[in-house]
């Protein structure tokens, strides 16, 4: 079980490190950038299909061919726990040490793309998180929640599919 997590955690927090990265610099780099939160969650979505790859992996080669509902979502939930810490970490690091500013580029792009009539509370809003985001651990936590969530409900559907009992045989 270890090797799975291991290996489709890995790979799957290391996806997901890569595409964080690469759209940080894109927007930040490129202020005109229109970022589309649905498209990223929908990216994540594809990514944390490696969720059902790795149970099915498992309940395949390690289990012979049978698995329950409990094992499967907890090697889903590890599977999604590693790669979460991978990119938590990952961003931690990454937005202290090479991007402290981008806080602040990311309000400003709020802030444009909401309508006139909401700009002032949509401000206050953002510099309340930005107080927030002052504090390291819930920089940690926010940056689990855009994940783990997400990687959960996965493990959870990704069990329900692949759970798989043997036939028991019947006495005649």
């Amino acid at each position: 079980m270890k090797k799975t997590i291991l290996i489709f955690g890995g790979i799957m927090g290391a996806i997901l490190c890569i595409n964080m990265v690469y759209m940080v610099n894109l927007s930040y780099n490129n202020p005109d950038f229109a970022s589309n939160d649905l498209l990223g969650y929908a990216a994540m979505l594809v990514v944390m299909s490696l969720i059902f790859f790795g149970i099915r992996n498992y309940r395949n080669k390690d289990l012979g061919g049978f698995i329950s509902f409990g094992k499967a979502f907890k090697v889903g939930l590890l599977i999604a726990l590693l790669a979460s810490v991978m990119y938590v970490v990952v961003w931690v690091f990454y937005y202290y040490l090479f991007v402290p500013d981008y806080l602040d580029f990311y309000i400003d792009h709020v802030l444009k793309q909401t309508p006139e009539s909401e700009v002032a509370a949509r401000a206050k809003e953002m510099e309340e998180f930005k107080t927030l985001y002052d504090n390291p651990v819930f920089v940690v936590l926010i940056t689990f929640s855009e994940v783990l969530p997400l990687g959960i409900v996965v493990a959870l559907i990704s069990a329900l599919i692949l759970k798989k009992k043997p036939k028991q045989v019947q006495a005649a």
